[in-house]
């Protein structure tokens, strides 16, 4: 829930927040070795501790965020793999429906309505909140029923009736893949432990350099700003299809123009030519 939270907010207050707890923790180990009321307590805890005990610490943090990274990195690549595929099956839906030599303009103009109702309603309810879209979902129902009518084996052929069926489960695959990954919700417990670990490294770091106030500060600043950074970067590829680095629907967008333009030519080039219409005018004549 604070996971959800946190990355709902825009990206300036995103980083302004994580830049804030870096801040706080950094604040109060400083305070803690400088002031005098609690640094001759500090020193007698911290007696006899060498830097080497806390490399184990620094060692989960590392791996804990390459496997937090990695994990949003993969997400973003399996959301960008599943739009591909959804836009490839498009075309491929609609260019068979073009070769074969039954009238397939039914299925065409479902695709169409389709890939329109999923690019202006489905998309924007995605990176709302991650729900499927009703008319979406009914299109595709509408297309799956068209394709699915037994009257195109005969009028088609059953190799190309078999095909249409085929690419139009993967469509719907694709779909159902784009949707489970946009309706994922963060996994708060990683994160939480990734921020404890952080701030556990904080408190290493101030407690090491307790005694040269400088070095404390430098070393607990840079630290602090790589962790500002990689966090907020991470953070960027948590969700697919929501914040400033979300995947558009650019690929289902050029899908279409490609359905348009491959329509355009077969409309064309089934149009009588102007030389064509005055031979056949002179043989009536």
């Amino acid at each position: 829930m604070l996971l959800g939270l946190w990355l709902d907010q825009p990206m300036w207050l995103m980083v302004t927040l994580i830049t804030l707890f870096f801040l706080l923790v950094s604040t109060v180990m400083v305070a803690i070795t400088a002031l005098p009321v609690t640094r001759p307590t500090f020193l007698r805890v911290v007696d006899g501790v060498v830097p080497a005990f806390f490399s184990s610490i620094s060692i989960l943090l590392a791996l804990l965020t390459g496997f937090v990274a990695n994990d949003a990195w993969e997400r973003q690549k399996q959301g960008s793999r599943v739009v591909e595929k959804e836009r490839a099956n498009l075309i491929a839906a609609f260019d068979l429906s073009i070769e074969t030599t039954s009238n397939m303009a039914g299925i065409r103009q479902a695709l169409l309505a389709y890939t329109e109702t999923v690019i202006a309603d489905e998309w924007p309810k995605m990176a709302d909140g991650g729900s499927s879209s009703e008319p979406g979902g009914a299109a595709l129902s509408n297309l799956m029923r068209i394709i699915a009518d037994p009257a195109l084996t005969g009028e088609a052929g059953a190799v190309a009736h078999t095909a249409l069926m085929t690419v139009a489960m993967n469509l719907r695959e694709a779909r159902g893949e784009r949707l489970a990954l946009s309706a994922s919700k963060e996994d708060d417990s990683k994160w939480l432990t990734l921020i404890f670990l952080a701030a556990l490294t904080l408190v290493s770091i101030g407690m090491v350099h307790g005694d040269k106030h400088r070095a404390q500060i430098l070393t607990l600043f840079l630290f602090s700003s790589a962790m500002i950074v990689t966090l907020s970067v991470i953070a960027l590829h948590e969700r697919p299809f929501d914040g400033p680095l979300a995947i558009g629907p650019g690929a289902i967008e050029r899908a279409k123009a490609v359905m348009l333009a491959h329509q355009a030519r077969q409309i064309g080039a089934s149009a009588p030519t102007p030389a064509a219409g005055g031979e056949a005018a002179a043989v009536a004549h």
